[in-house]
């Protein structure tokens, strides 16, 4: 990772709050596996980007683009590269 990057380096917690407001329950527990190098980890562990226009997170063996985020004027979208394993939101 260049450091002009690593100053905008963030973990996956960071961004835990909008993963509620988007999914509805807190990812950073979850389980994921990366589709490029196959890490099998809590979204936690991703690095997250946020001082763009959206968030990206990625993968923290092979810097793989997991998810990204953007607000827009109609609600959020998204696209997720990673395979969350179990349920959510989490049901009571």
């Amino acid at each position: 990772m260049e450091a002009t990057n690593a100053e905008l380096t963030l973990d996956g917690n960071a961004v835990a709050g909008t993963l509620v407001e988007v999914f509805g329950d807190d990812l950073t527990a979850a389980t994921g596996t990366c589709p490029d190098c196959g890490n099998h980890a809590a979204l936690a562990t991703c690095r997250a980007y946020t001082h763009a226009p959206g968030i990206v997170l990625r993968c923290s063996v092979c810097d793989g683009v997991q998810l990204r985020l953007a607000r827009t004027p109609t609600g959020w979208r998204y696209e997720a590269r990673v395979r969350i394993e179990g349920r959510f939101p989490a049901s009571g």
